[in-house]
């Protein structure tokens, strides 16, 4: 990796479809009353729900051109990755569910734009 920083192997994937969601997870989950709930639900079982992903694509067409070759091979990347990898992407989602909890009880001083 760049500048000498060398990520776990077991790290790694997890790492790849979080950057996937940060950079296309705003467009796919627009408008979605809980993002959280539907990128579990994406994840959920030991296969990626792609019947709910092209849902959720549906739903922002303007937006499909990048999403869906992304949301495509993330879930194909999904369906790679061992239990204990993909429990522990469902762990990630689940604690960043509850930084955003805490982030916003806090408000606007305290969130993301301090």
């Amino acid at each position: 990796m760049a500048g000498g920083v060398h990520m776990s192997p077991t790290l790694e994937p997890i790492h790849r479809l979080a950057q996937g969601v940060r950079k296309h997870g705003p467009a796919l989950l627009a408008g979605m009353p809980d993002p959280h709930d539907e990128l579990m639900s994406l994840v959920w079982g030991p296969r990626f729900d792609r019947e709910h992903a092209l849902g959720l694509v549906a739903r922002q067409p303007a937006a499909a051109a990048q999403t869906l070759p992304a949301l495509l091979a993330a879930a194909d990347h999904f369906d790679t990755l061992h239990s204990g990898a993909q429990g522990r992407l469902r762990k990630l989602i689940v604690r960043h569910r509850a930084l955003r909890v805490v982030d916003s009880a806090r408000g606007p001083a305290h969130g993301a734009d301090a």
